[in-house]
């Protein structure tokens, strides 16, 4: 538990934060003491329990990072929303972050000055890739995942899922963004690239995109508008 601790976070560093659900359930009643009126309002409409708990632990966890990194109690912490509803520090700061879940896990990724964006996905097999594909993603994507052997299909999927939702997520206008007019990497897990945009055929050298594998069976993606120097990777539960 990080509620003591002071995190540092450097100039042209990402942090990216993972947590299990599992492992936190049993601390419900301590998260849900840390979050606001608000917060406790929107838990409160949650139809299903697991739900719920995932809105309540995720909020909790943040508060308690965020908080750490800014050094102030985690009561103080507060937020404001966009029209996609993407959470915001109420107050003006440096430090930017973005939070992300999927099945029972949890990804949180911070950064200074300018917007962050983190995607997780628990990789599914129980759909039609292809098809989907064709409603979301470019043609130089589509062409790129039929080429992919049968058995990397849904992982090629999620590689880019994840990297086209990090990149609008840090772009900031929500889903609302047409994901067809551009183009990320996805023959690797670790290896991620904005390699076109059709608004812009500069703008792909001003973004770093970066995937990781945090769980098995899970794949994420962070996308930031800058060059970084460095990532790091922690693991909330250790």
């Amino acid at each position: 538990m990080l509620s003591h601790e002071k995190l540092e976070l450097k100039e042209k560093t990402i942090q990216v934060w993972h947590c299990n659900f599992d492992f936190n359930r049993d601390k419900i009643d301590f998260y849900t003491s840390l979050l606001s009126k608000d917060e406790n309002q929107r838990a409160s409409r949650f139809k299903f329990k697991k739900d719920k708990d995932c809105y309540i632990i995720t909020r909790g966890i943040l508060r308690l990072l965020l908080a750490s990194y800014l050094k102030i109690e985690v009561k103080e912490i507060s937020f404001k929303y966009t029209s996609y509803d993407k959470p915001l520090l109420a107050f003006e700061s440096e430090l930017k972050f973005n939070v992300s879940h999927s099945g029972n896990r949890a990804v949180f990724a911070f950064f200074k000055g300018t917007e962050i964006g983190v995607d997780i996905e628990k990789i599914k097999t129980d759909f039609d890739v292809l098809e989907l594909a064709q409603n979301f993603f470019s043609k130089t994507e589509i062409a790129s995942l039929e080429k992919q052997p049968k058995s990397e299909l849904a992982r090629a999927f999620f590689r880019c899922w994840t990297r086209k939702e990090s990149f609008i997520k840090a772009e900031g206008s929500g889903l609302s963004f047409p994901l067809d007019k551009f183009t990320v990497s996805l023959n690797h897990d670790l290896e991620a690239d904005l390699l076109e945009t059709e608004w812009n055929p500069l703008e792909k050298d001003q973004w770093q995109l970066f995937s990781f594998v945090p769980f098995i069976d899970y794949i994420g993606a962070v996308a930031v508008p800058c060059s970084i120097a460095k990532i790091n990777y922690f693991n909330w539960d250790a």
